[in-house]
């Protein structure tokens, strides 16, 4: 093997840095041209070729030949690209990295050539590596994760006839076993399930011609009895047509994350991954559902279970009330998601400032949003600023919507992003994963009985009685609300919050148990923290949620992507468990009234005039006070006239800042 350049080289395609720590680099310049001399190949070759942080298309060429582009990941890896036969030519060539036209700062080099094709260049030393359930001992679908002594992902090459998705550096196997070829090299091997299950590594070193076996143990550190965990939002290349993950490398991924419940969502079409999960020889371990995603020049949506054979949801209706007409018209359908509605697609972005009131919860497009889910952890779709999904959601529920938050992964790829990392734990029977009841997890979702999680779970109950979704009923003067967070010994959590009406009513910070290793001896507690408020009842009803995070995972393992379209090139991960609120009944009457409902009250009582209703305001939060400045403004009143702010200098704190934070998402010479 040749080095054809040793350096490493900042490539920028765009005019500004992408992320801050590239701020203080000077980059090489937008392409990269490495001149190089050698002869002809009459046989394939290969090239090896250093790379980071790579998020979009970079163009590979070698003497004006297209060969690829670079292998689309921000992790470290070393990939391996085929050189055709004839491609290099005796005496000078020239290999050319360009550019997307988008903005992307990459790390690329040392540049290596290999003279033999890229199967034989790769499959130089033999590793047969073995994954058992640490209490069974039984062989178990898993990721395996290898890098270099730099951490880098590393070139594999899988002898034929398994049951495998591999990518650079990542295998995932249905079975726990994998034969791999590897360049001669020293390596670290990760053994991982998803959120659920330990760590487990392991260091080798391997010489030409060696062959070796490795036998790794990873058990569930994290016990679920009565939640199922479901991916609403899962792809395939096989019939989205864009990702990398076939469906049969799909159904292993899955088995591999510990998914029981995966939502096959490929746009515009129904997948139904049951034949795939038997040949591949893991329907055992999660019930397929038949899903879609609808995707249309406004707005993405899921829904799910659908019947097979069915005529899919027509994608080209763009007035909300039509859509949802059409799409729970589909034969089966139960739950509708709303996905990423951060995200900008087809120049449409749902929750865009001029669409929505992320503060009351409006649709200022018209229509009311009738999706009975939302995304707010997307693995795949992370926003810059990680809470403000929850926030919009938060705003929902305080105009009254009764919407789900669910986790999901969006995933389209082997290794990219990861199924599974982003998902919904449902509460209902997984005593067999196989033969989940579709229509009662359905209707859990829909009634929010659910947890969102990104790599930590997060449970709450009122007074030991009323759990997650539940209407908590005849409280007395105080309530003992009790958060509890698990996770595995591989992720930390340093907080959790409570939130009434989105407002944050309390919080723990920086007293979280940190990951570790596995006990040698003993019994791993996955028990975080376990937190009890004692907070006096509200005067009004209101929804509760616990949320905990922790630094987010950079490792190769489990890495927390990066944001897909980020606003700001700050980036800090975080891992995160949310619960759905329990609903607080504080004024007795036997059910759940919301800030918009209690608002409209007040209006119908006081009359529409800001100034009539803040007095009235006194005994009330300000999600409540948002709520009646939004009604008083859309009634002609502008909460902004010198009057009323003098006013609001008298009123409650609570009032003042739910005026001020309505007020703030109007634009100037707004009625």
């Amino acid at each position: 093997m040749r080095v054809l350049d040793q350096n490493v080289y900042h490539l920028r395609s765009g005019t500004q840095s992408e992320w801050t720590h590239f701020n203080d680099k000077i980059p090489h310049g937008k392409q990269l041209e490495i001149p190089f001399t050698a002869s002809t190949n009459d046989r394939e070759s290969t090239l090896f070729i250093r790379q980071d942080d790579v998020k979009l298309d970079w163009a590979i060429e070698l003497n004006g030949r297209k060969l690829g582009k670079l292998f689309l990941m921000e992790t470290p890896l070393v990939y391996g690209l085929p050189v055709p036969a004839g491609t290099l030519r005796d005496g000078e060539n020239r290999l050319v990295i360009t550019p997307p036209t988008a903005n992307d700062d990459i790390l690329v080099g040392e540049v290596k050539l290999d003279l033999r094709p890229l199967d034989e260049a790769v499959n130089q030393a033999a590793l047969e590596v073995q994954v058992t359930d640490g209490e069974s001992g039984a062989g178990l679908p898993c990721r395996i994760t290898i890098t270099d002594q730099e951490g880098a992902l590393k070139p594999l090459y899988a002898s034929p006839g398994q049951h495998l998705a591999v990518r650079p550096g990542v295998v995932y196997t249905s079975d726990g076993n994998a034969r791999l070829g590897l360049l001669p090299g020293k390596y670290t091997f990760y053994a991982t399930r998803g959120s659920e299950y330990g760590l487990a590594t392991k260091t080798v070193s391997l010489a030409a011609g060696q062959n070796q076996k490795i036998q790794l143990k990873i058990s569930r550190e994290v016990p679920t009895p009565g939640l199922v965990s479901s991916d609403t939002h899962v792809h395939t290349f096989t019939h989205s047509r864009h990702g990398d993950a076939t469906i049969e490398e799909r159904v292993i991924t899955l088995a591999g994350e510990g998914i029981e419940l995966p939502i096959a969502t490929d746009h515009e079409y129904l997948a139904d991954a049951s034949a795939a999960a038997a040949k591949m020889g893991v329907a055992n371990y999660f019930t397929p559902v038949i899903g879609c995603e609808t995707t249309t020049a406004k707005g993405h949506f899921n829904s799910f279970p659908i019947v097979t054979g069915s005529r899919v949801p027509d994608f080209r209706v763009n007035d909300w009330p039509s859509l949802m007409q059409s799409i729970r018209s589909t034969p089966g359908v139960q739950v509708v998601i709303l996905n990423h509605p951060r995200n900008v697609h087809s120049n449409f972005q749902p929750f865009a400032a001029t669409n929505f009131n992320g503060v009351t919860g409006e649709n200022l497009r018209g229509p009311e949003y009738t999706c009975d889910a939302i995304e707010v952890a997307n693995s795949s779709a992370l926003q810059s600023d990680w809470m403000l999904n929850f926030r919009d959601w938060f705003a929902l529920l305080n105009f009254g919507y009764r919407v789900t938050a669910v986790g999901s992964s969006d995933c389209h790829d082997v290794s990219r992003y990861i199924v599974g990392q982003g998902r919904s734990y449902v509460m209902c029977d997984d005593s067999n994963p196989a033969k989940i009841n579709i229509d009662e997890a359905c209707r859990r979702f829909r009634e929010g009985h659910v947890l969102v999680s990104l790599g930590l779970l997060t449970q709450m109950v009122v007074d030991d009685k009323y759990g997650v979704g539940d209407l908590a009923l005849n409280l007395g003067a105080e309530m003992r609300v009790t958060v509890s967070v698990f996770g595995p010994s591989w992720i930390r959590a340093d907080r959790v919050e409570l939130y009434a009406n989105g407002v944050l009513v309390a919080g723990e910070f920086e007293f979280l148990k940190s990951s570790g290793e596995r006990p040698k001896s003993g019994k791993y507690d996955p028990l975080k923290m376990k937190v009890t408020w004692t907070i006096p009842r509200p005067n009004h009803d209101v929804h509760l949620i616990a949320l905990a995070s922790g630094p987010g995972i950079t490792a190769p393992y489990w890495p927390i992507a990066r944001p897909y379209q980020p606003s700001s090139p700050v980036w800090e991960p975080r891992v995160v468990g949310c619960t759905n609120p329990i609903w607080i009944d504080a004024d007795g009457d036997g059910k759940f009234t919301s800030a918009r409902g209690y608002a409209q009250r007040l209006v119908l009582i006081h009359g529409s005039d800001s100034k009539n209703v803040l007095p009235a305001l006194n005994d009330f939060d300000e999600a409540v006070a948002a709520q009646a400045a939004s009604l008083c403004q859309s009634a002609g009143h502008d909460v902004r006239q010198a009057e009323v702010v003098k006013l609001l200098d008298d009123s409650s704190a609570a009032a003042q800042r739910g005026f001020k934070s309505f007020t703030s998402t109007l634009r100037s010479g707004e009625r």
